[in-house]
């Protein structure tokens, strides 16, 4: 009996050593990032520009994060709040993402952010500045590696101001980021002397500008701060110049106008003055060496998103690395991720209590395909994150 429930215990663990690994296992060590951007649509380009970034970033480190070997999981957001919050559920409850990486329009990042909060999902945003994602709704798990939306529209505010202008009109679409940036841009003007006489918007992603450009001659403002990006502000500056405006009131903008626009607007942009993060005539070894890398892994000129994507990519190293790749530490995570400079082409920043970078802008413009700095706007500049708890 004893000799015939040995043989029995035997052969079960025999089987049991010999049985295949379920997939589940042996993939255990892989991590997963989903990829929630835009593949279609106004900001196509830019959300190809920012994977293109943080796949660099990973190439460069052997395709693992501290010792974690990625996968990736792509999502298409289509720019449409309506889809997002399915859209990132299918990531987190169907595919089991251990990281959302997204994305471009302000409104679907809400709603990403709303699920990534709930869920405790760490999530690594690589544009869009919604200001209440580092502000009211802040959170442990959640880090923005681009701008708040205010941050930029505030440095163009104080340089606008500085270039002379006095009363300013404001053109955008009618949605989260456009609001936000605009808000900043009212604060660092009126801060400095000027006064916003007009705010003209339309419904994203609306292009049909002639009526808005109307009101604008009309109102015969010193300038006129814009916000679009992608394709919408290709439309918006062509437009705008076969008004004949430029000839008489300069148009001023975060760089989102000009960044990855150039090739199509041509000449049409020449001598324009923006404000971001990034410039392309930094002229640092450490941005020498992204671009230099960029342009032989795509054949194409990085810009502000493939930067703000690939220092995504730094974060999620940076925090893993202090974790040893055990994502249920995220309040160690969080730690290293606050203490530790981000080496970004952009130049160093650090990241703000809130998760939102504390970072030097640009005065730039546009000479041929290049938007070059002249000077830096404000150093260090940090978002208010108003309503933050952290």
């Amino acid at each position: 009996m004893n000799r015939r429930i040995s043989l029995t215990l035997l052969a079960s663990l025999v089987a049991a050593l010999v049985a295949p690994v379920p997939a589940a296992a042996a993939d255990a060590a892989k991590l997963k990032v989903g990829l929630m951007l835009p593949a279609t649509g106004t900001y196509a380009s830019l959300g190809t520009a920012i994977e293109n970034g943080f796949r660099l970033y990973v190439a460069e480190q052997g395709g693992k994060l501290a010792g974690r070997e990625i996968e990736y999981v792509k999502v298409d957001d289509e720019s449409d709040p309506a889809k997002a919050t399915d859209n990132v559920n299918k990531l987190v409850k169907r595919d089991n993402v251990d990281v959302i990486v997204g994305t471009v329009h302000s409104g679907v990042a809400m709603a990403m952010a709303k699920v990534a909060k709930g869920t405790g999902t760490l999530m690594i945003i690589p544009n869009a500045g919604a200001d209440a994602i580092t502000a009211a709704m802040c959170s442990p798990n959640i880090f923005r590696t681009s701008f708040s939306n205010w941050q930029p529209g505030y440095a163009m505010g104080e340089v606008a101001a500085k270039r002379g202008a006095k009363k300013v009109v404001t053109i955008t679409w009618k949605y989260a980021a456009g609001d936000e940036s605009v808000k900043g841009f009212k604060e660092g003007f009126e801060k400095n002397g000027g006064t916003v006489t007009k705010e003209l918007n339309l419904p994203f992603p609306n292009v049909e500008f002639q009526a808005l450009l109307t009101e604008i001659a009309a109102e015969k403002p010193d300038a006129v701060y814009a916000f679009f990006a992608g394709a919408g502000a290709v439309k918006f500056i062509k437009d705008y110049v076969a008004a004949g405006l430029r000839k008489t009131i300069p148009l001023y903008g975060p760089g989102f106008l000009t960044d990855g626009t150039l090739e199509a607007l041509g000449a049409d942009a020449e001598g324009m003055v923006t404000t971001l993060h990034y410039a392309d005539n930094l002229n640092s070894p450490r941005d020498n060496a992204f671009r230099l890398a960029y342009a032989k892994t795509y054949k194409l000129q990085p810009d502000v998103y493939a930067v703000q994507g690939y220092d995504a990519a730094q974060v999620l190293g940076i925090g893993l690395a202090a974790v040893k790749g055990d994502l249920s530490k995220m309040a160690d995570f969080a730690a290293a991720v606050e203490k530790t400079p981000i080496d970004s082409p952009r130049g160093r920043f650090t990241m703000s209590k809130a998760h939102n970078p504390v970072q030097d802008f640009y005065v730039r413009q546009v000479s041929g395909r290049e938007n070059r700095s002249t000077g830096i706007a404000i150093k260090a500049l940090a978002d208010p994150a108003r309503g933050c708890g952290s």
